[in-house]
Order: C-alpha cells, then sequence, then structure tokens
C-alpha cells in the first residue's frame, strides 16, 4: 500500500500499454455488437489482423496527439478532448489506408476493419479510456489522503459555480490536504438538492447550517468570484454564529493563469469585514497626471504616505521626493521601494515640515510639480493633551507647505484630511478642519484674483483606515497576541473604515480629477460597530470570547466621537463622474481673515497659553464643542458670554 502511496505520477509506458489493450479488445467485441454475435458474418473477416491493423493505427495517433503524456492524477477536459482527437485521427488513417488499398490492392479489403466496426470500437473505448483515467484519480487520491483522512477537516465549499469545481479540484489534488470537501453551498435555488463532484449542493446560510448538521461540516471555504461585499459579509457572520472557521479564494487575477492552489487559499481577514465593495478606479488618468512630474508625499513614512509613495511609483514620475522626520521608517521605505521599481528616481528627504526654512531649501532644489500632504499628528487623546503641537503641525505646518507650493507654482497640492474634522470634538480634528480652512480660502483666494495657472489645492476626506499605524486594528491584534483583553472606549462606539490601497486610490484620484478648491468625500458605507469588530477579530483569531479572551470597556478618551460623521450640518454634497466620491459644498472663508487668524496662531504658539490657543481654534473652526474634555470648559464660557 505504500508503494501506491510514493507513486505519485504512473509512468507513460504504462498508459500506452492500458490504453492499446482498451482499444485491442474494444474493437474485437465491436465486431461481435456489429453483427448481432452472427459468426456465419463474422467469419468473412481476419478479425485477428485487422484488430491489430486498427490497434496500430491507433498506436501511431496515440503517439501524433500525445495523448498518454497527462498526470493520470490530474486528469482534465483538455485530455478527453486529445483521446478524442487519437480516435479520430486513427479513423483518419484507417479511411485513407482502406482508400489506397483499394486502387492499388494491397491487401484484401477483409484485412481491414469496416468503419462501422471502428466507431462501435471507438464508442465503446472511449468510456473505457475515461473511467481507468478516473478510477485511477479517485484511487490516488484514497490513498494519498488515507493517512490524513482522520485528522483532515469536513470543509463545504461556498460556491457550485467553476470557482467552487476549481476549488474541490485544488483541495483533492492536494497529497497533504489538510481538507476533505464534503459539501456544496450555494445561493441559486436551482442548484439546491443536486449533486456536483459527487456532493450535495446546499442552499444559501440555512443550507450551510443543515451541512454542518448531516455532514458535519467543521470549516467553510468561500469560493465565488464575484462576490459582493454585502453578501461576503452575510456568508462569514453565517459562519461566525455557526462556530465555522472560513477561509476564502483569492481574486481570479491572482491565480487565473497559473491555476488555483490551496496555499491560495487564505484566512478570512477584517478586511473582508468592511460594510461596503472596495471603491476601484480607472489608473489612467492618475498615471497620465503623474508621469514625467516631480512629486513630493510630506508623511512619507506613515500608513498612508508609504502607500502613496508605493503606488505612486508606478506612475512612472520624474522624480519621488519621500518627507518625513521619522528616519528609520524612511529608510525601510526607501529598501521597500527599491525592490519594487529600482528605474524610478526617488529620493528620502529628512526634514520637519515645521521648518520653513528646510522647506523652502526642498522646493527650491527639486522643484516639485505636485504635492501630497500626509504630514501630521492624528492620534486625538494625545494632540488632546498636547495641543500646541497640533496647532504647530496640522496647522501651521499646512500653511507653510501651501504657501510655498503656491510661491513656487506647484501644480496641484492635495491634502489627507480625515472625518474628524466633520463637527470637530477634538483638537486634531479640529487643526486638520483648520488646515482645510486654509488650502481652501487660499486657492479660492489666486481664483478671484483672476491667476488663471496658480496652484489648484484640493482635500480628500476620509474615515479610520484599516491597519494604519495607531489604528484599532493593530491594537486590537498585539492585545488578542497577549491574550487579552481587548479594550473598548465604549459599546455603542462606530466608525468608519476603508483599507489603506484604497484611501490612496482615492488621494490619487482627488489630485487627478480635482481642479481646485474641492474637498472630496467618499462613500464609506455603513460605520461599523468597534464592539461587533472586536468580537469578530476574536473569533477569526481562533480564540473563544469569554473563554480565552474578554472585553473590557475603558470609557470614552478626551475628545472622543461616539459616532464619526463626513459631513458638517450645513454641508451638502455635489456629485462626480464616480457615483462613490463626492464633492463637499463648503462655503471658503475669506482669505484675509484666515491669514489673519493663522497669524494669530503664530503669536499665541511663541507667547500664548493653551487656553488661549484652543480658544483661537474654537473661533475659527466655530462648529469645534469639546467632549470629555477640559477644554469643555471654554465652551461654557463661550456660552455664558453669548
Amino acid at each position: 500500500m505504500e508503494f501506491f502511496r510514493n507513486l505519485r505520477i504512473v509512468p507513460r509506458w504504462l498508459i500506452v500499454l492500458i490504453d492499446t489493450l482498451i482499444v485491442f479488445h474494444a474493437t474485437f467485441f465491436a465486431y461481435f455488437v456489429r453483427f448481432n454475435f452472427n459468426f456465419d458474418q463474422i467469419d468473412r473477416f481476419q478479425i485477428l489482423p485487422s484488430v491489430f491493423v486498427f490497434t496500430g493505427f491507433v498506436l501511431i495517433s496515440m503517439l501524433i496527439t500525445r495523448s498518454y503524456v497527462g498526470i493520470v492524477r490530474h486528469t482534465s477536459t483538455g485530455d478527453l478532448v486529445n483521446m478524442m482527437k487519437m480516435l479520430g485521427l486513427a479513423h483518419v488513417f484507417l479511411y485513407v489506408v482502406r482508400q489506397l488499398n483499394l486502387i492499388y490492392g494491397f491487401e484484401e479489403t477483409t484485412f481491414f476493419v469496416p468503419l462501422s466496426v471502428s466507431l462501435i470500437a471507438a464508442l465503446l473505448s472511449f468510456p473505457l479510456l475515461i473511467s481507468y483515467r478516473l478510477l485511477v484519480k479517485e484511487f490516488y487520491y484514497y490513498m494519498s489522503n488515507s493517512k490524513h483522512k482522520e485528522i483532515a477537516k469536513k470543509v463545504a465549499i461556498y460556491g457550485a459555480g467553476e470557482a467552487g469545481i476549481l476549488t474541490y479540484q485544488a483541495l483533492k489534488s492536494n497529497a497533504n490536504a489538510q481538507w476533505n470537501p464534503v459539501a456544496f453551498i450555494d445561493d441559486d435555488p436551482i442548484k439546491a438538492g443536486k449533486l456536483l463532484e459527487g456532493k450535495k449542493i446546499y442552499y444559501g446560510t440555512e443550507g450551510l447550517r443543515k451541512a454542518v448538521e448531516k455532514s458535519g461540516v467543521e470549516e467553510v471555504v468561500i469560493a465565488i468570484n464575484s462576490l459582493s461585499s454585502a453578501n461576503k459579509r452575510r456568508i462569514i457572520d453565517t459562519c461566525l454564529e455557526l462556530g465555522l472557521p472560513s477561509k476564502i479564494i483569492p481574486p481570479a487575477k491572482d491565480w487565473f493563469e497559473v491555476g488555483l492552489k490551496t496555499q491560495d487559499i487564505r484566512e478570512v481577514r477584517i478586511e473582508d469585514l468592511l460594510s461596503r465593495d472596495e471603491i476601484n478606479l480607472e489608473k489612467e488618468n492618475v498615471q497620465e497626471s503623474i508621469k514625467g512630474k516631480v512629486v513630493l508625499v510630506t508623511g512619507a513614512a506613515g500608513s498612508i504616505g508609504s502607500e502613496l509613495c508605493r503606488q505612486l511609483i508606478h506612475c512612472k514620475p520624474k522624480n519621488l521626493l519621500m518627507l518625513d522626520q521619522a528616519e528609520s521608517a524612511l529608510y525601510e521605505l526607501d529598501q521597500d521601494l527599491s525592490l519594487i521599481n529600482k528605474n524610478t528616481p526617488r529620493r528620502a528627504l529628512v526634514a520637519d515640515i515645521r521648518n520653513k526654512n528646510r522647506m523652502m531649501e526642498i522646493f527650491i532644489e527639486y522643484k516639485p510639480d505636485l504635492v501630497y500632504h500626509a504630514a501630521a499628528y492624528k492620534h486625538v487623546p494625545l494632540m488632546e493633551e498636547f495641543p500646541e503641537e497640533a496647532i504647530r503641525v496640522n496647522v501651521m505646518g499646512t500653511k507653510i507647505l501651501a504657501d510655498l507650493s503656491s510661491y513656487f507654482g506647484v501644480e496641484k497640492f492635495v491634502m489627507v484630511s480625515t472625518d474628524k474634522a466633520v463637527n470637530p470634538t477634538n483638537v486634531m480634528g479640529a487643526s486638520k478642519r483648520a488646515a482645510e480652512i486654509y488650502v481652501q480660502s487660499l486657492d479660492y483666494h489666486h481664483h478671484f484674483q483672476g491667476d488663471n495657472s496658480h496652484t489648484k489645492f484640493i482635500t480628500t476626506r476620509f474615515g479610520n483606515v484599516l491597519g494604519s499605524n495607531g489604528s484599532v486594528i493593530p491594537l486590537f491584534q498585539k492585545q488578542i497576541k497577549r491574550g487579552g483583553p481587548l479594550t473598548i472606549t465604549h459599546p455603542e462606539i462606530t466608525r468608519y473604515f476603508m483599507t489603506i490601497p484604497e484611501a490612496c486610490q482615492l488621494v490619487l484620484e482627488a489630485g487627478s480629477m480635482g481642479d481646485g478648491g474641492e474637498i472630496y468625500v467618499f462613500d464609506m458605507g455603513e460605520p461599523v460597530k468597534i464592539l461587533d469588530l472586536a468580537k469578530k477579530m476574536v473569533f477569526l483569531s481562533g480564540k473563544k470570547l469569554g473563554h480565552d479572551i474578554e472585553i473590557t470597556y475603558s470609557g470614552l478618551r478626551p475628545g472622543e466621537k461616539l459616532y464619526e460623521e463626513l459631513l458638517n450640518d450645513f454641508e451638502k454634497v455635489k456629485e462626480t463622474y464616480h457615483p462613490k466620491i463626492k464633492i463637499a459644498q463648503v462655503s471658503p472663508k475669506n482669505y484675509g481673515y484666515v491669514e489673519e487668524m493663522f497669524n494669530r496662531f503664530k503669536n499665541l504658539l511663541e507667547n500664548g497659553k493653551e487656553d488661549q490657543l484652543v480658544t483661537h481654534l474654537k473661533e475659527l473652526v466655530p462648529e469645534f464643542i469639546s467632549q470629555e474634555s477640559r477644554f469643555s470648559k471654554l465652551d461654557e464660557e463661550k456660552k455664558l458670554l453669548n
């Protein structure tokens, strides 16, 4: 038995021998079928010599079509087509030789099998050729997996289409498979109750429950190529409810050319539980707008900045300038990009956006055409504790870069903002809103001066990014790794989420389509409750909530909102060419007023106190109402004065 387990490929000579014997015996028996076992008629033919001749034609055809070279345990429709070609070519040889024999009279006609007999022989041999291959395939699968069968998990494949069949074949063809496919699940009611690859097809998520009861399903592999986010979430939620681990196949474009393998089937990730389909954009316009230009990315070592650089380097810029003050992370990014694309010139610049002289040196030396401004302090609790730093970086740093971009004639300045700038309840969000106000007012100032060649200032505003530095996902992952507990500030807290690559696509698209002065907001789908996210992450990690790990509540942090928003109460949106990208219609403030307010920030940073700074910020951003913060007293004082 061990011999069969170790025999990975059936020798070609053995396949040729078996195929030849099958055709030989099928042809011999075809005579009896053709003449209804009437031996008087059969005796008119030289059966044995004619059978040998036809078998010889088949053997020659076999060598020409190479029908024997396929690996039997991977028999596919291509191999079946080859067998049909082989039998067809044998008939061509038979017909040609028979015709030549009639013309030149080499041998008696009885020396060749009649065409009617050869056709019956083909009809008899073809299913036998298929059957023994399939039997060998099943036998190989049984022998190679018999030692794993007891420990292999019973798997249901969700999807009874082409992707589901390929997934089934991938699982069965792997000698060391940890999974044993026992059922299919599909949302098409027409398929319900039918058999596929000998396994029953169950209908929908209710069918999945039945498969667990009747077939003992222990795991689910989602094998649907065109699966909407809502349906994916519905399936995964059912798996979570049933306590079933779930896996998913990658998009077809990632394996179509090389075929699906078991190692391609990955664990379900938290990204798969996003509450809306990812926004995929046309890249041609983006590439054309960047190709051959000098591009400066601030905050290049951060989560958004580094992904921007990775996407930008594929757009063939003339030079990619990566600016950050975090030298270690910037060095690592530079090394990563050297592996991605060695041909595009790039330069890592260690610098601080608060240093105006250093920024001016960079603009003079490199003359950037495009600026993507992602540098910012973004941690709400820390900025609530150190508001002067939020003002220095997020407010005054943005002003320095915007002013230099305008002075040196940069084509476009794209600022990365946040949904925390909407009806801000904390210093960080208010500082980002102040930066939005400045760049928008500067754009309109140039526009109304009639300067058509001025720098176009564009803002992108989106929610939380999955996996970004300091976000809740990496925090939960670390807490799960340590064994918990998972800390959540409030059981009702909700947030919008998108992936880092998706967020960066949107930033680049905004830079391409923006005409100046716009604040782009993106369809973030439905907000996600952080408690639900935490529970799902615990399950996906293979642990049990309440047994292996606990969830605790720490209370809202200073300045933290329960619910995030994408638009202010007074903001409306305007549609764009893309249904998931909209423009917030925000009336710009007068540039003279804004410049005066920013100059006041400069004086307060040098001579003022933090209460004065925050009060001034509230004056510039009147919708800024502090929550759970020591600065709430400033709102009370304002009410009393009014």
